[in-house]
C-alpha cells in the first residue's frame, strides 16, 4: 500500500473544496485560511474589478445545521456596520448547495503578530480600538464568543478590525454551547467560565476574553519573550476584566476602555483602590517633564550656590 504525503492529502482536499461559481463574476486565486466550516479564499471580483474574501462552506459540513449557522453568521455581519468589521458584499450559493459570502479583503498582519515592536502605550491604544467594534456588536445584542489576539487584523494603514464571528450569538443565545454541535465552542484559553461550563452568556464574556488579550498585549513587551510585571493600576484592570464572577468584571466594553485611557492620561483608575505611593507613582509619571525641569533647576542652582561660597571664602 502507498501512503500519501502531508502535502499530496492537503492538494486533495483542496481540489475537492474548490469551489465552483456558475457565473463568471468571481475568480478564486488561492486559500487564505481553512476553518472548521470552511474555508476562505482571495478572489477577484471580476465585474468591480477588485480583490476580495470569499468564505465557502465546506462539503463535509455542507448540512441543514450548519447552512443555518452560515446563514445566521451572515445575518450578525449585515448587522454590524461598523469601521472595525469587515463588510459583506455578497451572499449566495453555488451550484453544489454550498453557502459563499464575499467580503471586503483585509491587507495587514494579526494582532500577535503586529505587536512585537510596540511599545507598551501603543498597545494599549490598539486595545482601546479594538473595545469599539466589540462594544458596538454588544450594543446590536450581539456577542462574538471568540476573542482572541488571531481573531483581531491591524490593516495596512493602521486599521483594527475585529474578525471571525462565526460563533457570535445573540444575547439570548445558548450560552457557550454550539448550537450545531452541542459542543463548547470558543477558545479555551481566552474563554469566560460561564461560557466554558455551556451557561447562557452575555456581553460580560467578551469582556473577560478582552481582559486576556490585554494581558497578552502587556506581555507582548519584548522580543525575547520577558516583559516587566505590568503596573499595578493596569494589572488591577486585567484582574477585573478576568473575573471569574461575571458580576464582579465590568459591566461592560467601554467601561474597561475607560481604564485603559484613563491609565495612558496617568489618572486614576476605577479598579484600582489607591494606596499614598500609588498616588505619588501615579503624580510622578504624568508629570516627569515638569518634575525633571524642576530637579535640574534645583541641581543648578545648588551647583551656583557652592561656586558663590567658594568664591567668597576661597579655596
Amino acid at each position: 500500500m502507498t501512503w500519501l504525503s502531508d502535502a499530496a492529502v492537503a492538494h486533495l482536499r483542496d481540489v475537492a473544496d474548490w469551489p465552483l461559481f456558475s457565473g463568471d463574476r468571481y475568480e478564486i486565486l488561492a486559500p487564505l485560511a481553512r476553518g472548521g466550516m470552511g474555508t476562505v479564499y482571495r478572489a477577484r471580483d471580476r465585474e468591480l474589478d477588485r480583490a476580495v474574501a470569499i468564505k465557502v462552506l465546506s462539503p463535509i459540513a455542507s448540512n441543514a445545521e450548519s447552512l443555518e449557522r452560515m446563514r445566521q453568521e451572515t445575518r450578525i455581519h449585515a448587522r454590524l456596520e461598523h469601521p472595525g468589521v469587515v463588510p459583506i458584499y455578497d451572499v449566495g450559493q453555488l451550484e453544489d448547495g454550498r453557502l459563499f459570502y464575499v467580503m471586503k479583503l483585509v491587507r495587514g498582519r494579526r494582532l500577535d503578530e503586529h505587536v512585537a515592536d510596540r511599545t507598551l502605550a501603543e498597545r494599549l491604544r490598539l486595545f482601546v480600538r479594538i473595545c469599539d467594534p466589540v462594544a458596538f456588536a454588544h450594543a446590536a445584542g450581539i456577542v462574538h464568543r471568540d476573542l482572541k489576539p488571531e481573531n483581531v487584523m491591524v490593516g495596512e494603514f493602521g486599521e483594527v478590525l475585529v474578525m471571525d464571528w462565526g460563533i457570535a450569538v445573540g444575547h439570548a443565545g445558548t450560552g457557550g454551547y454550539d448550537q450545531t454541535t452541542g459542543a463548547i465552542a470558543g477558545t479555551r484559553e481566552y474563554m469566560a467560565p460561564e461560557q466554558a461550563r455551556g451557561e447562557a452568556v452575555d456581553a460580560r464574556a467578551d469582556v473577560f476574553s478582552l481582559g486576556a488579550i490585554l494581558d497578552f498585549l502587556v506581555a507582548a513587551g519584548s522580543r525575547d519573550g520577558t516583559a516587566a510585571p505590568p503596573a499595578r493600576a493596569l494589572r488591577a484592570i486585567i484582574d477585573k476584566a478576568r473575573a471569574g464572577d461575571a458580576d464582579a468584571r465590568y459591566a461592560n466594553v467601554m467601561a474597561m476602555a475607560d481604564d485603559v485611557n484613563r491609565y495612558l492620561e496617568g489618572e486614576r483608575v476605577s479598579a484600582n483602590p489607591e494606596t499614598l505611593v500609588d498616588r505619588l507613582t501615579r503624580f510622578a509619571r504624568k508629570h516627569r517633564a515638569a518634575i525633571a525641569i524642576v530637579v535640574a533647576y534645583l541641581i543648578l542652582r545648588v551647583l551656583l550656590a557652592v561656586i558663590d561660597v567658594r568664591r567668597l571664602f576661597g579655596p
